[in-house]
């Protein structure tokens, strides 16, 4: 004898049982909104992958001619590639949006910048995550033209026009890195920064005068072109830093190469890490565990952004109100050999 067995639509309540939590709080979780703590929402996004849950937001958003489908992109700097996949920051962000989108009952698909414009205006979207924002963004202003909600990965430059937004909280995070590197000793950290139209640079900028004016530390910034070639352009700015007299303890980088950049800089110097040297940077790329000396990063967290980024999104499309359209992620730091003085480096120093 032989059973069937019906499949029903697994329902709001089911999922709150399954989470432990109240319907409303299964609302929030999936719509972005809410007071929710990244425990919590991770719960009831688990519970609703558990059972199969497609939120009935994006069943109305389909019976009325939407397209249950996200588009995210990246900025672009004319005619140059920029290998985003391989960008371990990049790499993060969009796997986590990708995975919070079909949590939410999203498809999310991922679209080079460099469309044309007849593209852009025709390629069916509900909404849009625009990574790296810039000054000259041509964009933000199709969108505009469509009537698409945009959320953007980073805060836009002045003038953009997009007030609605995920970024890492930069001021938090870079304290956090130099205060580890004047626990261990530094008075003279040095910054290398790209030249950019972007915010990010900017921002580490203010945070690091900050830091250095409540410290009564000197400023010791050398800046470099961003593009076309920035692997080598931060190489001569941290040898411009290094050339110095008295030469900087402390160097931080902000890219994700910027750890292996002062490295091979300290090395053609003859400058001993940590010894002579304390060396950070702000990266995702795992590699920097293995080096020699490991080096000490700060995690923007791009997983978290764009699950926020997400999030933030689906609650725009949504209508929700009262959603806070400007969100900061926590940076984290790791600390590793390359800002760890032993006894006997000091002493040798």
């Amino acid at each position: 004898m032989t059973s069937s067995r019906v499949w029903r639509r697994p329902t709001l309540d089911a999922v709150a049982a399954r989470a432990g939590v109240s319907t409303a709080t299964v609302s929030n979780a999936l719509n972005g909104t809410g007071r929710l703590s990244e425990a919590t929402r991770q719960r009831v996004l688990a519970a609703a992958g558990e059972l199969g849950y497609a939120p009935a937001s994006t069943a109305r958003a389909l019976a009325r001619g939407a397209t249950g489908v996200l588009g995210l992109t990246m900025t672009t700097y004319g005619n140059l590639r920029v290998p985003y996949t391989e960008i371990p920051f990049y790499a993060h962000l969009v796997l986590a949006a990708m995975a919070a989108a079909h949590n939410r009952g999203y498809l999310l698909q991922v679209m080079p910048n460099s469309m044309s414009s007849w593209m852009w205006l025709n390629t069916p979207m509900d909404g849009v995550i625009h990574v790296g924002p810039r000054a000259d963004d041509h964009v933000r202003s199709l969108l505009l033209e469509r009537g698409i909600p945009m959320v953007c990965e980073g805060r836009p430059p002045e003038g953009n026009g997009c007030d609605t937004w995920v970024d890492a909280d930069h001021d938090t995070g870079l304290r956090l890195l130099l205060d580890h590197l004047a626990a261990a000793g530094a008075r003279r950290i040095g910054l290398t920064l790209p030249v950019h139209d972007n915010t990010y640079p900017h921002l580490i900028a203010d945070a690091y005068r900050l830091w250095c004016a409540d410290q009564d530390m000197q400023i010791l910034v050398e800046e470099y072109a961003a593009m076309p070639d920035y692997f080598t352009a931060e190489q001569k700015a941290v040898a411009r830093l290094l050339d110095r007299d008295p030469r900087p303890d402390a160097v931080i980088g902000v890219y994700s190469d910027s750890g292996h950049n002062i490295l091979a800089v300290a090395r053609d110097h003859g400058l001993r890490v940590p010894r002579d040297l304390l060396v950070a940077c702000v990266s995702e790329d795992p590699d920097y565990a293995t080096t020699t000396p490991p080096v000490t990063a700060l995690s923007l967290r791009p997983d978290r952004t764009g699950e926020a980024a997400v999030d933030l999104l689906v609650a725009v499309i949504n209508g929700r109100v009262g959603v806070d359209r400007r969100r900061l992620v926590q940076p984290v730091l790791i600390p590793r050999r390359s800002t760890r003085r032993t006894a006997r480096d000091t002493r040798r120093a």
